[in-house]
């Protein structure tokens, strides 16, 4: 397991206007990224279909364990959104507020 990386503030502050603008699109991308993964990870697990309900618990699911494991492996969805904040910043627009 890798340690953890630091990143300067000031790396961060060019992506962004300031600091808590950075941390609340990063986040929302962090949220992001972690839904399409929830979304691939059901897809994929879904494609296994039980024989026989009863079966099932009792039953050696060796592709499925791959692929649980697979997603255990990637990179959490945080350091994804960081990483994309700092080397190509994320595209972000203010919300119209409505008089």
């Amino acid at each position: 397991m890798a340690g953890i990386k630091t990143v300067s503030l000031e790396t961060i502050i060019k992506r962004a206007s300031n600091i808590y603008e950075a941390i609340i699109v990063t986040s929302k991308k962090a949220r992001k990224i972690n839904e399409e993964n929830k979304l691939e990870f059901t897809n994929l697990i879904n494609t296994f279909h039980p024989a026989n309900e009863d079966d099932f618990e009792d039953r050696d699911n060796t592709e499925q364990e791959k692929i649980s494991i697979e997603f255990e492996k990637r990179e959490k969805p945080h350091i994804q959104a960081l990483d994309e904040l700092v080397e190509k910043g994320i595209e972000y627009r203010y919300k119209e507020v409505a008089e």
